[in-house]
């Protein structure tokens, strides 16, 4: 081979080597293009996301909103502001017995498994009238200023008031009925699970009552929520009560809160029989 020939070689692979060095810088820039628009795009993407939830986040919720703009509508079969008084019996019974609960509330549920059914005798029997002043205070509801202030420990209370108006609106035994079926062993829940805030479950727990099983009255109205603002008036009225009551369950009669000799509420019938009993005379 002669040094031209060897010369015009070294200098065509320089050549080629120059060209590859190029086109290897260009794919390089082109791929640090790419890697800086997807770092950008993600980084625009995390704070519209971010955006988006602090967005989310302070949207009031759905409690908050029936609080602060929705209407009332009072269920049937209730007087008073807002429909707010809820006295069931016969109108020759001289005597109301003012009946404080919460649905969630373990409590109210053991009251209403041991002497509930002798409650609902007695006001079939024209012994008194019972009026129900229902809270949500286990959802963490409290009153600020005259107004519900909606907590964040669950919807429960609030969800499971709202349907009792529901049933209260077919009429007072389907609401008697119908709470004493939220109480019972079999579908009253643990505190801690807010299982009454599902109007599934409330629905399923009301199809073991005759006159609200497959009511499809009753059922729009719970999946509607046309009586969540009246819940919330209901909730407020227990909240600001003149009767001293703090907590459930608690028994009002004549303005006196009904207890046992140890001070607390009646929790058997045969106790909650004698309280009554007493305060009837």
């Amino acid at each position: 081979m002669s040094k031209r020939n060897s010369q015009q070689q070294k200098t065509a692979a320089r050549e080629r080597l120059r060209q590859e060095r190029e086109r290897q810088a260009k794919r390089d820039k082109a791929k640090r293009q790419i890697i800086v628009a997807c770092s950008i795009v993600g980084v625009l993407a995390i704070a519209g996301g971010i955006g988006y939830a602090v967005v989310q986040a302070n949207q009031p919720s759905h409690w908050e909103t029936v609080a602060d703009e929705t209407k009332i509508v009072a269920p049937a079969n209730t007087t008073g502001k807002n429909g707010t008084t809820v006295v069931i019996g016969e109108d020759s019974a001289k005597k109301t017995l003012k009946v404080y609960e919460d649905p969630r509330c373990p409590v109210c549920a053991a009251f209403e498994q041991a002497a509930g059914s002798t409650l609902e005798k007695d006001v079939e029997d024209g012994k008194y009238k019972v009026q129900y002043i229902g809270g949500t205070f286990l959802d963490g509801d409290t009153e600020e200023d005259g107004k519900l202030e909606v907590g964040s420990n669950g919807e429960g209370s609030k969800n499971a008031l709202s349907a009792m108006g529901a049933a209260l609106n077919v009429s007072p035994e389907a609401f008697l009925k119908y709470k004493s079926a939220l109480y019972s062993t079999k579908y009253h829940p643990e505190e801690t699970d807010d299982k009454f805030k599902d109007d599934s479950y409330l629905i399923k727990v009301a199809d073991t009552i005759p006159a609200l099983k497959d009511n499809t009255k009753f059922q729009n109205a719970v999946k509607k929520g046309t009586y969540d603002a009246w819940a919330l008036a209901m909730s407020n009225t227990f909240n600001t009560n003149k009767d001293g009551v703090t907590g459930t369950p608690s028994f009002v009669m004549d303005g006196k809160q009904l207890q046992t000799s140890d001070g607390n509420a009646p929790m058997t019938a045969e106790d909650f029989t004698s309280v009554v009993g007493a305060a009837l005379k």
